[in-house]
């Protein structure tokens, strides 16, 4: 079938299929190229691996180019997530845009070569001090990642966070704070203090971290319970990746810990005193073993980002679609994080940044923006309070950067969720004049993917192509001209495009072809 027949056949919108719109704006000649194509989905930021997609890619890779039913045969059962990317309808709609700001952010931090590996354990001395990375996951599966976000590290601290989850869910938020607080201590994360009713003040210092810890599924073996709690770890991450374990890390943990079993063995006091402490019958050496063991879990900084994207997207796995954790207990975990996840820097980040996250020693910091994404970076360098020197700097740019404090309403800031296009002030014909006006081809492509007609005119009877024509926008043009299929009319002067582009001085050659050949 002949490109002529096939637009002419599509021109009534109401007929035509989400995957024949698709289609029109990424073909030539017939054909979409495969790699053009696959080149545009990962500039969306939905990537190779995507779980959601990973196969329609490999699929497509066997191909330089498809046709029209070839196209329809291979998309049709990931339409869904393929509408989503091509009418532009991503938590970030410019998400190109946001990947360059990321990588701004990274230049800058990148030569911060400030603080000192953690080495009152052994083995995260001994680490490249010099690495450096950054991952992003929206609540979209939109990712993307710059720097050294392949190595592995300990998650340290950032498991805390995800075993008050994991008890949360299980036995429920008022069993677990009969032995854990929920404010902050206002000492040092591993200070040799309970509150007034002697409980850890919450589940993020290591006392709190221990006794959560020690709730988590007590009534199985050890090697049971540490298979439980990275089975977590895996469905929060999508398992992309292999969750790993570093076993020198847990050893050389476990052979520096007199603080932890001083605090463990304080808070069993409580036992022996009739108060609070542990649950009954709960064995010391186990449950620090297993809190060793939590903290000594290896991840990348891309395995962070998609867990961290998972509370950010209230539980589910937005790789994978699967409901990890209830609204409530995310609700809990974020809520903790905000007031008690950056050691003794918590208050002045909430203060300054307005986001929840979570630091470890072997330099993680895990981020949260409710609703939009998670963030993680890593670089092993600590300042004097324990957080990611870059890590940390990195946060400080991106919240002078973007809007995304809790507070934050500031029209100073870049808001990275705003469409230009979407807007309640502008109407529908505005956007298409706008857009094509501009020389924006890719959202005017994303407009006729929904179904918009490109033939509205204005009380003067002026189109999106005299506009086009006018701003000597050649590549919009030929889109509506020998894509859509737009009529060529008359304004309330007599005055087609054609007209327009014949009053022109020069270079009016190519648009005139274009016209002439679409009439």
């Amino acid at each position: 079938m002949s490109w002529d027949k096939l637009t002419n056949m599509l021109l009534n919108k109401h007929k035509i299929s989400i995957e024949k719109r698709i289609f029109m704006t990424m073909s030539e000649n017939d054909y979409i190229n495969v790699k053009s194509y696959i080149k545009y989905i990962n500039s969306k930021g939905i990537l190779t691996d995507d779980p959601r997609i990973s196969q329609y890619f490999k699929v497509l890779s066997q191909y330089d180019k498809i046709n029209y039913n070839d196209f329809v045969n291979l998309s049709t059962k990931y339409i869904l997530i393929l509408q989503k990317i091509f009418q532009n309808m991503l938590v970030i709609p410019r998400f190109d845009k946001f990947c360059l700001e990321i990588d701004s952010i990274y230049s800058k931090t990148h030569s911060n070569n400030g603080g000192n590996v953690a080495d009152y354990i052994p083995q995260l001395a001994r680490v490249d001090s010099d690495q450096y990375g950054i991952s992003v996951c929206t609540i979209d599966g939109q990712r993307y990642s710059i720097g050294d976000t392949k190595v592995d590290f300990s998650v340290q601290s950032c498991c805390k966070p995800i075993n008050y989850g994991i008890v949360l869910e299980d036995i429920g938020s008022d069993k677990v704070h009969k032995y854990v607080g929920r404010e902050p201590s206002g000492q040092s994360f591993n200070e040799l203090l309970l509150n007034k009713e002697g409980k850890p003040h919450n589940p993020l210092i290591n006392s709190g971290a221990i006794m959560t810890t020690s709730l988590i599924k007590n009534n199985l073996s050890s090697a049971e319970r540490y298979e439980y709690i990275t089975k977590k770890w895996e469905d929060l991450s999508g398992n992309i990746y292999k969750i790993g374990f570093n076993n020198s890390v847990y050893l050389s943990e476990k052979n520096t810990a007199d603080r932890n079993f001083a605090l463990a063995y304080f808070m069993k006091e409580r036992n022996d005193k009739k108060k609070i402490g542990f649950p009954d019958n709960i064995d010391i050496n186990e449950t620090l073993e297993l809190y060793f063991q939590c903290c000594s879990i290896e991840v990348n900084c891309e395995i962070m980002s998609v867990v961290a994207s998972t509370l950010a997207n209230n539980g589910i796995n937005p790789l994978t679609g699967k409901r990890i954790w209830s609204s409530d207990t995310v609700q809990s975990i974020l809520s903790i994080m905000m007031t008690c996840g950056m050691y003794d820097y918590s208050g002045e980040f909430a203060f300054k940044i307005g986001i929840p996250a979570k630091s470890g020693v072997a330099g993680a910091i895990m981020i949260v923006i409710p609703n939009v994404m998670g963030i993680c970076t890593w670089s092993p360098k600590l300042d004097e309070i324990g957080n990611s020197f870059r890590g940390i700097e990195f946060c400080k740019i991106f919240g002078d950067t973007f809007n995304f404090h809790i507070f934050d309403n500031s029209s100073d800031k870049i808001n990275p969720l705003f469409n230009e296009y979407n807007n309640n002030k502008i109407n529908q014909f505005y956007e298409l004049n706008l857009s094509a006006s501009k020389g924006d081809l890719e959202h005017l492509k994303q407009m006729y993917i929904q179904g918009i007609d490109m033939n509205q005119a204005d009380y003067d009877g002026r189109t999106p192509l005299h506009l086009a024509v006018c701003e000597r926008r050649i590549e919009v043009v030929d889109f509506l001209v020998n894509v859509v299929n737009v009529n060529i009319t008359s304004d309330r002067w007599n005055r087609t495009p054609i007209d327009d582009a014949e009053s022109f001085e020069d270079d009016n050659e190519e648009i005139l072809n274009i016209l002439s050949g679409g009439e």
